[in-house]
């Protein structure tokens, strides 16, 4: 999200613990024993972020961040840190949006359940489809929309996951501002769309930290089909295809994290499904979607300190990324690839469960963004 366009720059935050030390302790001792937790890595975590912001579009913004993080049965020795969070909002404009993304592990790793669910009443700014598209004067679009997207996936062998995926997307009450652009193309999918995707998912994950890898690999391949018969107001296919990569340099606490990730669609596809770059994981620095097409290649490099060697609790990191779309897979080209650069500091929020707090700074030739949020980027 760059300052200059759309910036949901969180303004206020701090973290919460809900406990009865709430009724008993007072604010103050409540946040210091936030800071200064010491409870087992056993122990379920529910943190509440309240966060305000301001985007041209919508006016002063203000919203909740929950996290819960939580070892099923409690056991950190075999079974992995799972998160379910969920951010909420509203403006002064009467806009509304939530957000509810998990990564969640059953005992033993039997099961991973990984998805998101979104609803936004909330407007987009749409600079058009393709790699060369202008970064002036794009278009304001308004819309309700609504996508639940989730993957069950069975362990098989070892760290080898396979299972079902489903994608459900549904945009309405959509109108683009287009009264100064008399000549503007509207797009597929601009009197508003239902899509609905299933298909099957192969991940290979042996991460036992899904907010802070220290050490692992992560192979997502997926693929869907959109039909009519399904539901669809079109017909498409979708691969997707996310590669992460994380070794210490050297030192524990300094970490090499490495991402390559694609999106490839075939067929009819609305404005509002395509594969989209920026936002505040990939490509940092760039409003989400201020790059749409087809296919989306795009990849990022990240060198983490945590913690630095001299403190206790507070780190910093340094990125940089490389990205671009394009209509098919034959036409991409290396003249039309942005670049995105950053760096940011940490805060180790939980020290048991080895979670920290981020800030991020990402830079492009377009304009910066800024994030602040719990746990990695990837």
């Amino acid at each position: 999200m760059g300052i200059h366009l759309k910036s949901s720059l969180l303004v206020l935050f701090f973290g919460l613990t809900v406990s009865s030390a709430w009724a008993q302790g007072g604010l103050v001792r409540y946040v210091k024993r936030v800071l200064n937790d010491t409870s087992s890595a056993a122990t379920s975590k529910l943190l509440i972020f309240p966060t305000a912001g301001f985007a041209p579009e919508t006016s002063v913004e203000v919203g909740i961040r929950t996290f819960s993080l939580f070892y099923a049965k409690k056991d950190t020795v075999v079974n992995r840190l799972s998160e379910i969070v969920l951010y909420t909002f509203v403006t002064f404009r009467g806009q509304f949006g939530a957000l509810l993304e998990n990564a969640a592990y059953t005992n033993k790793n039997r099961y991973f359940f990984l998805g998101k669910a979104r609803y936004q009443q909330f407007p987009l700014l749409y600079y058009g489809i393709g790699p060369s598209t202008s970064s002036g004067n794009p278009v304001l679009v308004n819309s309700s929309y609504v996508q639940i997207r989730q993957r069950i996936l069975r362990q098989v062998k070892n760290n080898w996951y396979a299972g079902a995926e489903a994608d459900f997307q549904n945009i309405g009450r959509v109108s683009f501002e287009t009264e100064n652009k008399p000549h503007f193309d509207l797009p597929l999918g601009y009197e508003g769309s239902t899509t609905m995707g299933l298909g099957a998912a192969v991940v290979y994950d042996d991460r036992k930290n899904v907010l802070n890898v220290r050490k692992g690999r992560f192979l997502e391949t997926g693929i869907l089909w959109y039909q009519p018969g399904f539901g669809s107001d079109f017909k498409y296919r979708s691969v997707v295809l996310d590669s992460r990569l994380f070794r210490p340099l050297g030192r524990p606490n300094r970490v090499l994290a490495l991402q390559l990730a694609g999106t490839f669609m075939t067929g009819d596809i609305p404005f509002n499904n395509l594969g989209l770059i920026g936002g505040e994981s990939l490509m940092r620095g760039y409003y989400l979607g201020r790059y749409r097409d087809k296919n989306v290649l795009a990849g990022q490099a990240e060198v983490r300190w945590l913690p630095f060697g001299f403190s206790k609790r507070w780190g910093a990191t340094v990125f940089a990324g490389l990205g671009t779309v394009s209509p098919t897979l034959r036409s991409f080209q290396v003249d039309q690839v942005r670049w995105a650069a950053g760096g940011g500091v940490r805060f180790l929020f939980f020290q048991k469960k080895d979670v920290f707090l981020r800030a991020d700074l990402g830079v492009t030739r377009e304009g910066t963004g800024f994030y602040i949020s719990l746990g990695e980027a990837f």
